[in-house]
């Protein structure tokens, strides 16, 4: 599974159609896109998220012209994400304002303490490995606490998905693994 940083915002624009085909072209199986925000379902049997993530952005670049973070994770590193939820009563009652950030690398406790000190909303952080559960009962959009910031903040990169599209995503990676390659 696959999430971009930043696709289809402004004027990054790419459609998926356009995504599936280039991982496809990769010998990637059972490409699915869900949404225009850049989330990407498949089988690669034999690879590390690590090395797919320089394989697919070194693509991108130069096959769409896109310049943009690929946060590649397994079905089991997915798996350990969702029941991993320090907030579980949270996403229960307001799982759109329950985020999850997939982080590029793992963020050092300093960093994570940095984030702390700057975080003076309403908002809770939680760090996980190479992901990040933030809380946003006054909503996203008005919260200081931006992605932005937390990247700053953590020094490494990342891109965030609301619960529901992060549970969405586990049944479709569910769903692609029980098919037959």
């Amino acid at each position: 599974m696959a999430l971009l940083r930043a696709v289809n915002v402004g004027t990054r624009s790419v459609p998926p159609k356009d995504l599936v085909r280039l991982l496809e072209g990769r010998g990637l199986a059972q490409v699915r896109s869900w949404s225009r925000t850049g989330n990407l379902v498949f089988q690669a049997q034999g690879r590390t998220p690590l090395k797919l993530e320089e394989e697919l952005e070194r693509s991108t670049r130069e096959v769409l012209g896109l310049d943009t973070d690929y946060m590649v994770r397994t079905q089991g590193e997915w798996e350990e994400i969702v029941h991993a939820n320090p907030f579980p009563a949270f996403a229960r009652t307001d799982p759109s304002h329950l985020v999850a950030f997939l982080l590029k690398g793992q963020p050092s406790q300093e960093g994570f303490d940095r984030l702390q000190v700057m975080n003076q909303g309403p908002e809770e952080v939680r760090l996980g490995r190479r992901y990040l559960y933030a809380t946003y009962p006054e909503g996203i959009g008005r919260s200081k606490l931006t992605l932005a910031r937390i990247e700053r903040a953590l020094g490494t990169r990342g891109t965030g998905r609301n619960w529901n599209t992060l549970l969405k995503l586990q049944q479709w990676a569910r769903a692609c693994s029980s098919e037959p390659s």
